[in-house]
């Protein structure tokens, strides 16, 4: 497989170049307002509404939530309909979710109950859009630059997981905890802004091969129940999302009560783990190089997990920060080579479908790991619970090694499409 893109030259050019900076530009101030909510919300749940562990996993819970509810039927009406009007609509409705969160705390009426309606709406929103997001990209830079891409978008994504956690803790102290909250709504109206200066237009999908949506739902989870190396990447990535969502939330707790840290300094801890994020992003490419793309995703995976021990074992904040940067460094490369793979493996016209069908199992799992979490928290100990939703993460690398990636250097090419968009028999994907 090849591990390096060419450079952005040829087909799209300049226009290439200007549309995939817009997005990669919106979808970077995005994920930054998305990194400062990420810790707002907690803080708002457990420093101002004085939330427990519980209503911190059922806040991480509400927000995965909708990937299990509407996740399956999403990817069917994303097959159906153009990307980016469906990103812009996305994005106009988030914005607007997370700004009723400020308000209604500057009025004095904000709850735990609107809390967890806010995140499940944004989750909702989160859904159509990373689901039409991952069917727009390669449409947007063509599949053999994917992986430049997916670079940078991930390389992006840490570094805002670098600069959300601190920018947070320094709107918390300064002007509240809810101030970051608003800060992820006006991330969303800048997303939404890029998009419409974006020029590149994706063909309409076609009308006639239409059927009823359960059958196109159907097509979706037959073919990722067919195909070995996609069945084998959601059962892991459910088990290792339950891990990481049944251990974020308890750790912020651990952090503020236990620790007796400060926002600030939780938000430098916490920025640390984006440091690795954009170390792992720096150095996936060279990953897949020197190790092959399949060999690099299991390593990667093989290394990160066991990161997590660090934390609740020294129990420190330097601990936790050391922990965080090695867990980021190795799931981010993992994340690009996967994602990545993902791409180019899965046929165009299936790709909403076969996206939400494993989507559904791996994020649907999310809200699990929230609910596990937090009940544990509550049952043995917060940093009992950590260790045991770090060994569960441990676990699942275990499970990944006994699948059909173990064998392989490099992951498999695109899978066969025959019979795939007629309802025929599914092919699986081909045999290493």
């Amino acid at each position: 497989m090849t591990t390096a893109d060419p450079p952005a030259a040829g087909r799209g050019g300049r226009r290439w170049t200007r549309d995939f900076r817009l997005v990669w530009a919106g979808e970077t101030i995005s994920l930054l307002g998305g990194s400062v909510a990420a810790v707002s919300l907690p803080l708002v749940a457990v420093v101002t509404l004085h939330a427990g562990t519980l209503a911190t996993g059922l806040l991480t819970a509400a927000a995965w939530l909708p990937w299990l509810l509407v996740g399956l039927p999403a990817g069917a009406w994303v097959d159906r309909l153009q990307k980016r009007p469906l990103m812009l609509a996305c994005d106009l409705c988030a914005a607007a979710v997370f700004a009723t969160v400020p308000i209604a705390a500057w009025a004095g009426t904000l709850t735990m109950t609107h809390l967890i309606v806010a995140a499940a709406a944004g989750g909702v929103a989160q859904v159509f859009f990373t689901l039409a997001y991952r069917a727009y990209l390669p449409v947007l830079v063509g599949p053999e630059r994917l992986l430049h891409a997916n670079t940078r978008l991930q390389g992006s994504e840490s570094a805002a997981g670098v600069a959300g956690p601190g920018l947070a803790g320094i709107l918390a102290q300064a002007f509240g905890a809810v101030s970051g909250v608003l800060a992820d709504a006006a991330s969303f109206v800048v997303s939404a802004v890029c998009l419409l200066c974006v020029r590149t237009r994706e063909p309409r999908p076609a009308r006639g091969a239409r059927r009823r949506l359960p059958a196109e739902i159907r097509d979706g989870l037959r073919f990722v129940a067919h195909d070995r190396y996609l069945r084998a990447l959601a059962v892991f990535s459910a088990m290792s999302n339950i891990s990481l969502m049944g251990y974020q939330p308890v750790r912020m707790v651990y952090l503020a009560r236990d620790a007796g840290a400060g926002p600030g300094a939780i938000g430098v801890v916490l920025a640390l783990a984006g440091v690795g994020g954009v170390t792992g992003a720096a150095l996936a490419g060279r990953i897949a190089g020197r190790f092959g793309t399949a060999r690099g995703f299991l390593l990667c995976e093989a290394f990160a997990a066991p990161m997590l021990l660090l934390g609740p074992i020294g129990g420190g904040l330097a601990w936790f920060a050391a922990g965080g940067f090695g867990a980021g460094m190795g799931i981010v490369a993992s994340n690009i080579l996967t994602g990545t793979f993902r791409q180019r493996y899965s046929p165009a016209g299936l790709f909403g479908r076969i996206t939400a069908s494993t989507a559904a199992l791996n994020y649907g799992a999310i809200p699990l790991g929230g609910l596990l979490g937090g009940t544990l928290g509550e049952l043995i100990g917060v940093r009992e619970t950590l260790v045991a939703t770090a060994g569960l993460a441990i676990l699942s690398v275990g499970v990944l090694l006994l699948g059909p990636f173990r064998p392989l250097r490099d992951f498999p090419g695109p899978a066969r499409r025959d019979g795939l968009l007629t309802g025929g028999a599914l092919s699986p994907g081909p045999s290493a």
